[in-house]
């Protein structure tokens, strides 16, 4: 993305790099999770807290996208 863009997008929204360094991060913690699963990095008991991170992760990039698709529709 664009220095411009970002400059406009976040005075239009300042909640816009919020949300996209959740996306970020939250893609980034996924693949951290789904490489440990693979590599047997975690304990049993620990599984359960490690898919509720996940899950969450995936809530958060649901809300980043939802909230990008909002701008698109508010720019037209």
């Amino acid at each position: 993305m664009s220095d411009k863009k970002e400059e406009t997008t976040e005075a239009v929204d300042p909640h816009a790099p919020i949300y996209e360094t959740s996306n970020r991060a939250a893609r980034s913690m996924i693949a951290v999770v789904d490489t440990m699963c693979q590599r047997g990095g975690f304990k049993g008991e620990e599984l359960s807290t490690i898919g509720t991170l996940r899950d969450q992760c995936v809530q958060l990039i649901q809300m980043a996208e939802n909230y990008q698709q909002e701008q698109a529709q508010a720019e037209k």
